[in-house]
C-alpha cells in the first residue's frame, strides 16, 4: 500500500497552491531515501480517519484535534513558521475581526452578538476564542449564539454579509486571503487577538520508524532550504521549520481545561 501524504490545512485554492511545494518536497523525499509514496498528494473528505491511518507518511493537522483527538496516536514531525506580522517563529494567533462600520473597537464591546466559527475542533476558530472570552462570560456566555461556517473564508463572508457579526480567523489564513484577494477583507476592522500557540503540526503515523521520521524531517528542511523552493514556500507563506517538543502543544489543551473550570462550554 502506499504511503498517503497529504497537505491540507493552508491555502486560498488549497490543490493549486500546494502543488508546486509539495512537487518540490516530493524529489527531497525520495532523495532521502522514503520510498513507497502516493505520487499524488492525498485530499481526505474526512480528515481525523486520515490522520489515524496507520498509513500516514505526512500530513498537517490543528493542534486542537491533536491534543485532544490524537495524543498518543500519532507522531509529531514538526512545525512551519509562516509570514504574518501576527507570527513569531513557529507559534501563530488568531485575528478577531468584525465589520469596520461597527462601533465596538474592543471585544467586550461585542457582548450579545452573533459569532460565527468555522469548526468546533479549531484552536485558531473556536478553542482560541473561547480561552479569550472566559474574563467577559457570564454563566458561561458572552456571545448571543454561535453558527457552524464551515471554514475561516465562509466566516468571513459570513461578516461582510450580516450574517454574523464576529469571528477569530486563523492568521496564517487572514494574510493569504488579504493577498490573494484584497477585496475579500475589506470592510474589516480587527479587534483583538487571542494568545499565540504553536502552529499547525506535521504528523506522522505511529507506524513510521525512527529512521524514517528523521529521513522526512531531513526531506522538508532541505525543501525549506532550497533555492528553487522560493516561489512555492512564499505562495503558501512558509518560511521555516521547526521540530517542536509535544509540551508546547499543551497549552492548547490547558487552554480548553481553563474554559471548561470557569463555566465557558462553547462560544
Amino acid at each position: 500500500m502506499p504511503m498517503l501524504i497529504s497537505l491540507p490545512m493552508y491555502g486560498v485554492r488549497p490543490q493549486q497552491d500546494v502543488q508546486p511545494f509539495w512537487q518540490i518536497l516530493s524529489r527531497h523525499l525520495h532523495l532521502y531515501g522514503i520510498t513507497g509514496i502516493n505520487e499524488q498528494l492525498f485530499w481526505p473528505s474526512d480528515l481525523l480517519p486520515h490522520w489515524r491511518d496507520s498509513a500516514l507518511l505526512l500530513s498537517q493537522t490543528c493542534g486542537f484535534p491533536l491534543v485532544t483527538q490524537l495524543h498518543q496516536q500519532v507522531q509529531l514531525v514538526g512545525t512551519f513558521s509562516y509570514q504574518s506580522p501576527y507570527c513569531s517563529g513557529a507559534y501563530y494567533r488568531s485575528l478577531v475581526v468584525v465589520r469596520d462600520d461597527e462601533e465596538g473597537e474592543q471585544l467586550s464591546d461585542f457582548r450579545h452578538r452573533v459569532v460565527a466559527y468555522n469548526s468546533t475542533d479549531s484552536q485558531s476558530g473556536y478553542n482560541a476564542l473561547r480561552a479569550l472570552i472566559v474574563p467577559l462570560a457570564v454563566n458561561g456566555r458572552f456571545f448571543s449564539h454561535a453558527v457552524a461556517s464551515g471554514g475561516h473564508y465562509r466566516s468571513i463572508a459570513m461578516i461582510q454579509q450580516r450574517q454574523a457579526d464576529i469571528a477569530a480567523i486563523d492568521c496564517v489564513s487572514f494574510a493569504l486571503l488579504q493577498r490573494a484577494n484584497p477585496s475579500a477583507v475589506a470592510g474589516l476592522k480587527i479587534i483583538a487577538q487571542t494568545d499565540a500557540t504553536p502552529g499547525l503540526p506535521l504528523i506522522t503515523s505511529l507506524a513510521t520508524s525512527a529512521e524514517q521520521l528523521i529521513r522526512i524531517r531531513q526531506a522538508i528542511e532541505a525543501t525549506i532550504n532550497s533555492s528553487e523552493a522560493t516561489s512555492a514556500k512564499d505562495k503558501l507563506l512558509i518560511t521555516g521549520f521547526s521540530i517542536l517538543p509535544w509540551s508546547d502543544y499543551g497549552i492548547i489543551k490547558q487552554m480548553q481545561e481553563m474554559a471548561f473550570s470557569s463555566g465557558v462550554i462553547t462560544l
